[in-house]
């Protein structure tokens, strides 16, 4: 499968390691002052400023450090990661390198998704390419004393570990549960040495920032939202696939590229995400608008939208880790009331509980998982109340005494 691209996009084409030659003539500090300005984001969906979380992992006084590339590509829907695993992995490892050496790393792990191990054999000989010519292992690209390498270890097929601490937690042999912030991996993290956690997508779009410039990156996008985004596009589509858009494209431009015909509604961001009907349709994908990991599920006028979420629910169920009350709880009590829905069981009284109930999860919950499981649930019954009826409420008997 191929990127199909639309606008101005990033994955143009840069020779190989311009960016990592670029990034050590500038040195440590110019690198890090390029992330910050770039207002390069998170491409796995949370959004948190790259440069940020690089400038805070450099500025830790502990001299073990580590740079992780998130590629545990859970979420229904998404399967970008993939594509560029398979047709860019220099790209994304120049990136991890150009981390590494902004933060003053030695060590490298790419934490692959366990159903990607047939991946393996490709990116280790991916490795072994790249440390003949210098860009691996010892004073890299003549840099005396950049040291890095990078090793592949690969996830347990739990949702969960897609959250940074979760997959910490699994690299060192635990199960993968999230850790209760403060302290963030960037000051503790892997083995409670300073540690950033980026995705597959946000270390292969570093080099072109460093290649290309700032300004080139700020060009494209939004004032808020800098750069490209590379959506999986599926569903009720005549041309699904992955795409590369700018921040800003809408909805509707989306639809119309895909070849989907009668809409009815389209789920952003996949389980965890919102599903957004026809009126809103130009809304735009961008962190200040509908942020996304790259998941874009179209669905057409004849799908059942109650049916949907409670497969997103069981999904979320599933992949629970059970540790906090209101995810491990609460999942189970929405799915019953989609039960009670599609039965006509539900009265307008047991509705308000359950969204009382969503809302206290998204609160509460200790990780992503558990505050973001509700929000298909809530965009559907609160933008498509002709997908269900709501019962009348009983009125309840009065009892006397005597």
């Amino acid at each position: 499968m191929e990127i199909k691209r639309t606008g101005p996009v990033i994955f143009s084409g840069i020779k190989p390691y311009a960016g990592l030659d670029r990034a050590l003539k500038s040195g440590k500090s110019g690198v890090l002052k390029m992330a910050r300005d770039s207002n390069l984001k998170g491409r796995g969906g949370a959004g948190f400023p790259t440069g940020l979380k690089w400038n805070l992992a450099a500025g830790s006084a502990d001299k073990k450090k580590y740079v992780i590339c998130n590629a545990d590509e859970g979420e229904p829907g998404t399967f970008k990661d993939r594509i560029l695993l398979a047709e860019y992995p220099c790209l994304i490892f120049e990136g991890m390198i150009i981390a590494a050496f902004a933060i003053g790393a030695e060590k490298g792990i790419l934490y692959l998704r366990g159903e990607y191990r047939a991946f393996v054999p490709f990116l280790e000989k991916t490795f072994e390419q790249m440390r003949k010519e210098g860009a691996l292992g010892k004073n890299i690209r003549g840099k005396e004393g950049f040291d890095f390498d990078i090793e592949i270890r690969l996830g347990v097929g739990a949702y969960v570990c897609g959250e940074e601490t979760a997959l910490i937690e699994s690299l060192e042999g635990y199960r993968g549960e999230p850790r209760n912030r403060p302290p963030f991996p960037v000051d503790t993290g892997y083995y409670r040495h300073p540690t950033i956690v980026n995705n597959v997508e946000t270390f292969a779009v570093v080099p072109h920032i460093i290649a290309k410039g700032v300004d080139w990156f700020k060009s494209i996008g939004t004032e808020k939202s800098a750069g490209s985004k590379l959506l999986s596009i599926s569903g009720d589509c005549k041309n699904p696939g992955v795409y590369e858009v700018p921040f800003g494209i809408t909805i509707k431009r989306i639809i119309k590229m895909a070849g989907a015909k009668n809409p009815k509604a389209v789920q952003v961001g996949g389980a965890s995400g919102v599903c957004i009907p026809k009126k809103e349709f130009n809304r735009v994908i961008a962190y200040e608008d509908l942020s996304t990991g790259g998941s874009v599920i179209i669905f057409n006028e004849k799908r059942d939208l109650l049916k949907v979420v409670k497969n997103f629910l069981v999904f979320f169920k599933e992949e629970s880790c059970g540790q906090c009350t209101p995810c491990r709880e609460g999942i189970p009590v929405l799915i019953e009331g989609i039960e009670r829905l599609k039965e006509g069981k539900c009265d307008q009284e047991y509705l308000k509980d359950l969204f009382s109930l969503a809302e206290t999860m998204q609160l509460a919950s200790k990780c992503g998982l558990g505050q973001s499981s509700p929000n298909a649930f809530l965009s559907v019954l609160n933008n498509f109340k002709k997908e269900y009826r709501l019962s009348k409420i009983k009125k309840k008997e009065k009892k006397f005494n005597g």
